[in-house]
């Protein structure tokens, strides 16, 4: 009899260890979706907001801005070639051309020539042919 009284006792205890049922559907990708959240707040986002910021320097450069290239050349910003190539004079009567999206760094920036025409601004109301009246007066010529 003790035997049977030992059974019984043990047929319960292993009954309420038993393991719990498998997480259903949602609830097993719930540790993902929140990995995602987390790495798209901390990783994704920032870098979206630099690349932004990145490409409004390299929108605003222009001629005389000093500048670090992504290969670490340093020069100054001669001539503003097209919209994706930049004339950078690195040492004396050396220039190179380089992509505009080669640009790390901007270190200093000029200011923007009085008569100079901003990239950004153009006036509507100035007449077309108002530069081709202005250069007549360096040439002799009659305004």
């Amino acid at each position: 009899m003790k035997w049977n009284e030992d059974l019984m006792l043990i047929s319960p205890a292993y009954a309420q260890s038993a393991p719990g049922g498998a997480l259903g559907g949602l609830e097993a990708f719930l540790p993902l979706i929140l990995i995602f959240v987390i790495f798209y707040f901390l990783l994704i986002r920032p870098q979206q907001r630099r690349m932004k910021e990145h490409k409004a320097m390299l929108s605003a450069v222009r001629r005389g801005d000093k500048v670090v290239t992504n290969g670490g050349l340093i020069g100054t910003v001669v001539k503003v070639i097209n919209e994706q190539e930049l004339s950078l004079e690195i040492a004396e009567n050396v220039k190179v051309r380089v992509m505009r999206d080669m640009i790390g760094n901007v270190l200093s920036k000029t200011e923007p020539v009085p008569g100079e025409a901003s990239n950004d601004t153009v006036d509507p109301a100035a007449p077309k042919d108002a530069p081709a009246s202005r250069l007549k007066g360096f040439f002799g010529g009659k305004k």
